[in-house]
């Protein structure tokens, strides 16, 4: 797979400010763990190889356990995501799905058991812009690996 437009070199202040965002919302009320989970089952929901490389490779970096990656598609039936997890998971798929309906009053319950509205405005935008990110990466063809040892993602030793 080639690249079809390196959206970096091409609007570099745009790149710069998208990636303040993200800063921000890494010093936001979500921690680390959950972000991670989040980030990689936005980008299973959306095919997005790239993000789903990088954010599997930065959750090992950080201490993720290898079972827990592999159960993330399936979280509603496995026993290795706590309560708080599970609500961020599923207000994460509700999000990115988006029915047409909108989103069920259930699940905004269920999340606000688990989430303060703090940690569920964070969250929001943690997943806007992880949808975002797999808009640009999927649009423009972003290769998996390919930015390794840019963001240090090669010391996952994931090859």
């Amino acid at each position: 797979m080639t690249q079809r437009v390196n959206y970096v070199e091409q609007s570099p202040e745009l790149f710069k400010k998208f990636v303040e965002f993200l800063n921000a919302i890494k010093e936001g009320a979500i921690e680390e763990p959950i972000r991670n989970l989040v980030s990689i089952r936005t980008s299973q929901l959306n095919g997005c190889a790239f993000c789903l490389d990088m954010h599997v490779k930065q959750a090992r970096i950080q201490g993720e356990r290898e079972l827990r990656l592999y159960h993330l598609a399936a979280w509603r039936e496995s026993t290795l995501f706590i309560p708080r997890e599970r609500a961020a998971l599923a207000w994460t798929e509700v999000l990115t799905r988006l029915p047409e309906q909108g989103v069920p009053d259930d699940i905004y319950e269920r999340v606000r058991t688990q989430l303060s509205e703090k940690e569920i405005s964070d969250l929001t935008f943690l997943i806007m812009s992880t949808n975002a990110w797999s808009r640009l990466n999927i649009g423009f063809k972003s290769v998996p690996g390919a930015s390794d040892k840019v963001f240090g993602l090669d010391k996952a030793k994931l090859a």
